[in-house]
């Protein structure tokens, strides 16, 4: 019996590790066991660090939001709160969890006969209901404040990685005697933290803030963990190291500009966003598919031709690209009301709805308005930190 079930085992981890699959045409696993200098050649088993490694960054984010970024937060000003509670209604409450979150007109125009309330001081309830179980600033600074952090030191140690390397500057190299390249200390250094803290950012996605996008970041990272681990074992490590810095350039300037949102300060805000936009444009439309896919798709064919995990690999990045477009369609929407309004507007992405929390806080319980009031979720204040419109 115990023959019988290592059969099926071995077939499957000869398929998974199959040479002809990772490797180009006649080259073996052996031949990358061979001495080299610094680290090697990446091997598969390399990937297994990155395990408790993703859980000690898990750990040490922990201790840097609440011993570094909670206390500037409050420093500056963010309260320790959560967002304004809705006056108890047992009606309204029973609404709101068995029938439906957003009552339409007809609803809202029953339920004011039956209340006797203004349909304003109702939609308003619904509006602080809805925000009532999300996140506070405090919370949100804190997470913007860990990755800003991250973002910013990978990316300083890769770009100094990469300006002293040759096919930095001749993206042709990266396919030179290929796939005998040495892996570097700095490089596996750069790749595994990079791992790392996304499988870090993969488990902690469950606990973190909900966002509507929620689906979409999911994808990016198994997409990110995808590349950065493919890449690591056919050894497709310089390119992967110019895609990965590519991408850190834009990540921390995003989460500054957040920063600067949950802060109110709106003119850095407004300033930082303006230029992690250009960016971002111009590394995710621009030189990632003029530079990167350029090369891996046709120069590393010409240089080394195509195999299985080449068109994997090829395919990811692709996928990528399409997340890029989607991403700078939401960008370009957001840019397109600031010039209309004048100040940049609510994110479709937001986690909260209320633009105008204190005004709105006013009215449902001082003074009821005119049932023909606009709704107060698409009022737009004069901060960028009420608008919310940075959050991934």
């Amino acid at each position: 019996m115990a023959t019988a079930a290592q059969g099926p085992l071995s077939l499957l981890w000869g398929w998974l590790w199959s040479e002809r699959f990772w490797l180009p045409q006649n080259v073996s696993w052996a031949d990358l066991e061979g001495p080299a200098d610094g680290y090697g050649y990446p091997r598969g088993r390399h990937i297994l660090s990155v395990f408790p490694l993703a859980a000690g960054i898990f750990f040490v984010r922990l201790l840097f939001e609440r011993f570094i970024a909670k206390p500037c937060a409050l420093h500056i000003g963010i309260e320790d709160s959560g967002p304004y509670q809705a006056q108890p209604n047992a009606i309204l409450e029973k609404v709101f969890v068995s029938i439906t979150k957003y009552p339409d007109k007809k609803r809202l125009e029953g339920l004011s006969k039956q209340l006797d309330w203004n349909v304003r001081k109702i939609q308003c309830w619904f509006r602080h209901r809805r925000n009532q179980d999300k996140p506070p600033t405090l919370t949100k600074f804190c997470e913007s404040m860990w990755r800003f952090t991250f973002y910013l030191c990978i990316f300083c140690y890769g770009i100094r990685f990469l300006w002293s390397s040759p096919w930095f500057w001749d993206i042709r190299q990266c396919w030179h005697n290929y796939p005998f390249q040495p892996l570097s200390s700095g490089l596996y250094y750069y790749y595994i933290m990079e791992l790392a803290f996304y499988w870090s950012l993969m488990f902690s996605q469950f606990t973190d803030i909900k966002r509507k996008d929620f689906l979409i970041m999911f994808v990016h990272h198994l997409v990110t963990i995808g590349l950065i681990s493919f890449s690591y074992i056919n050894n497709m490590v310089r390119a992967g190291a110019l895609v990965m810095c590519l991408h850190d350039v834009s990540d921390f300037l995003l989460e500054a500009a957040k920063l600067a949102n949950y802060a109110k300060y709106q003119r850095l805000c407004d300033t930082l966003f303006v230029i992690f936009s250009a960016v971002f444009m111009v590394t995710r439309l621009g030189i990632y598919p003029f530079w990167i896919l350029n090369t891996t798709l046709f120069e590393s064919w010409e240089i080394i031709g195509p195999y299985a995990s080449w068109w994997l690999l090829n395919g990811l990045l692709l996928t990528l690209q399409v997340l890029h477009v989607i991403w700078s369609y939401l960008i370009a929407r957001i840019a397109l009301k600031a010039l209309i309004r004048g100040k940049v507007s609510k994110d479709d992405r937001s986690d909260v709805e209320s633009s105008s929390e204190e005004e709105d806080v006013t009215i449902c319980t001082k003074s009821p308005c005119d049932s023909s009031s606009s709704n107060g979720a698409n009022r737009v204040n004069g901060h960028m930190g009420g608008s919310y419109w940075a959050e991934e």
